[in-house]
Order: structure tokens, then sequence, then C-alpha cells
């Protein structure tokens, strides 16, 4: 059912260095892009394995649609066995935003036996519950294609969904895809491609009027555009509920070290504060950063996961880098 590849922003990427291994399924509302492990690897002694889930990118599995979050952690689950067999090293699994919903869920389900810690990046389940009633008017509000990469990358920065340039060149590429060359629509007519209206007009005239508008939307689009979001988030709405609802009871369960790095306090909910305040994980706010915090402040995300897998005897620093 996978399909393998050993090259960046495929089905999984590998870095191998002494040490255990960290599982990033590390992606955000947009994408699943790995992003760059250096800054950690150049810290720490570890093993980076950054994944490709279904219908993000080359991944190809057999119902790419089915995005629920139990089958998004069973995927994470075949994919460590696939890789390691029946004995996998240690492991820490990061994740970040919807990311993170998937790495709890994984977690909690067993899916990874040798879990040896959990960081999740700016996932809160209150907050993102109260998102998700606004979320279709975010993504109405995103531009539907863009007219090359550059395009997308400075819209990117300019909008504010990611705020350190270097970050978006990288990330960007693996948000958008090229769009289809074809110019026509599967099951719409020519006629009313070119505007030909006949004796229905009076009583289809507003049917006909908005399909006719629909299919110049998309001559225009694949005319002047080359570039469209790789992942339709407004199709996956009905598992949006299931990705977070119970998310901080289940991430207070996990029985492994954690580490929640957030944007701002404020994100924290009621369940979260309580366990904070009870010493149950380990949180570290990362001010002046937006929602893409391990694209905004790569250098902070990657000493606070150093950090925390050094303080927790996961590995040690290599030398010369002793924070």
């Amino acid at each position: 059912m996978w399909r393998w590849k050993m090259k960046m922003a495929k089905t999984f990427s590998e870095f191998t260095v002494a040490g255990p291994m960290v599982q990033s399924c590390c992606f955000s509302m947009e994408e699943d892009t790995p992003r760059s492990p250096g800054p950690c690897l150049l810290r720490i002694n570890c093993r980076v394995v950054a994944m490709d889930l279904r219908a993000h990118g080359d991944t190809k599995v057999k119902n790419p649609d089915d995005l629920s979050a139990d089958t998004m952690a069973k995927d994470i689950g075949k994919v460590i066995e696939a890789l390691y067999g029946e004995s996998p090293p240690p492991i820490m699994i990061i994740g970040h935003s919807m990311g993170g919903a998937i790495a709890v869920h994984t977690a909690v389900a067993n899916h990874v036996p040798s879990l040896l810690g959990l960081c999740v990046i700016d996932v809160v389940e209150g907050t993102a519950m109260d998102a998700l009633n606004s979320m279709q008017n975010f993504l109405r509000s995103r531009p539907r294609t863009f007219k090359s990469l550059e395009n997308a990358i400075e819209w990117s920065v300019k909008s504010g969904q990611i705020r350190n340039i270097e970050s978006a060149r990288v990330s960007m590429g693996g948000q958008v895809k090229k769009c289809e060359e074809s110019t026509s629509s599967p099951g719409v007519s020519n006629s009313i491609g070119e505007g030909i209206i006949e004796e229905d007009e009076d009583e289809e005239g507003e049917e006909e009027s908005n399909k006719k508008r629909m299919k110049e939307d998309e001559q225009e689009m694949t005319k002047e555009s080359l570039f469209t979001w790789r992942v339709e988030l407004s199709k996956t709405e009905k598992y949006w509920d299931g990705w977070f609802r119970g998310l901080s009871s289940l991430f207070l369960t996990c029985p492994v070290p954690k580490l929640l790095l957030l944007a701002g306090v404020d994100r924290l909910d009621k369940d979260l504060t309580i366990g904070q305040m009870q010493g149950k994980f380990q949180m570290q706010v990362l001010p002046q950063c937006g929602h893409a915090v391990h694209e905004d402040a790569p250098e902070k995300v990657a000493d606070a996961l150093a950090t925390f897998m050094v303080r927790h005897k996961f590995t040690e620093f290599k030398e010369g880098y002793l924070c």
C-alpha cells in the first residue's frame, strides 16, 4: 500500500545520527511538508524521520480521502513497523497543529510501542474547536491559485501565514502543486462554457448562469495560474471535530514526558492550564510567533526540543552545543 521514497517531501525522509529517533508528523492545517531537521541535528545526537501522510504529497494509499485521526494514527504505526520491524528504536513524536493532534492520537493508541516522548506545537483543544467555526471563511479568503511558486511564497509572508521568508521558501513548495493542463471540466457542456443558453433560459436562467460563472472561473484559473493548493481543506471538514475534540485530556493521559510549545499563553484551555499547574507536562511559550511556530522561529524550537530531550535523558548534546 505504501510507496517508499528516501527523498525530502516524499513518503518519508530519514536523517541518521547516533541516538534516539524523532518521528515528525509536523504539518499545519495547510499540508504535511516535512521541515528541515538540520537545526535540531546540529545540537543533539538523534535520527529524524519526517512523514508524508496520505493525501498530502506523493504517498499512494487505497483510500486517500480517509483523513480521520484513527486512520492517520494507524498510518504512522505502519510506517514505523515497515522501517524497523518488531524492534523499533526509542521514538519521540513531534507534531504541529493538526499534526500535533495526530501525534497525540498515535501516542494514546500505542501505535508506537517504543514511544519515548511527545511534543505538540501550537494546538490546544479549546482554541482549535473555537477556530473551526470560522475555518471555512478563512479558507475562502485565501487565493485559490498562484501564478508561480514565488508568488505563493510572497503571499504566505505578506499574509502573515509564515513570518520567516527562509521557512516559506522551504515549506510552500509542499503546500502547492501545479495545476492540471486541461482547460475543460468533465460533465460541463461546451454550450455552457460558451455562454449559449437555449429554451429553458427563463426557468433555469439563474442555475445556468451560476454554472457558466463557475466554468469561466475554472478556465481562468487554469489559463492564468500554474499553482493551486495541494490539499483541498474545505473537503476535509467532516474530520475536523474528530481531530481535536477531547484532545487536551488525551494529551494529559499520554504516559510519556510531554512538551507543549505555544505561540501565546492565551491559547491554553482549562484542562491544560490545570495540567500545567500540576506539572503534567512542560510548556514553553515562544512570543512574536504566529501559528507556524516552528517556521517562524526554527532555531528557538530546535533549542527547546534539544533541551527537553537532554533533560529527560533521551540523548545528549554534541560537543560544543551545550545550551
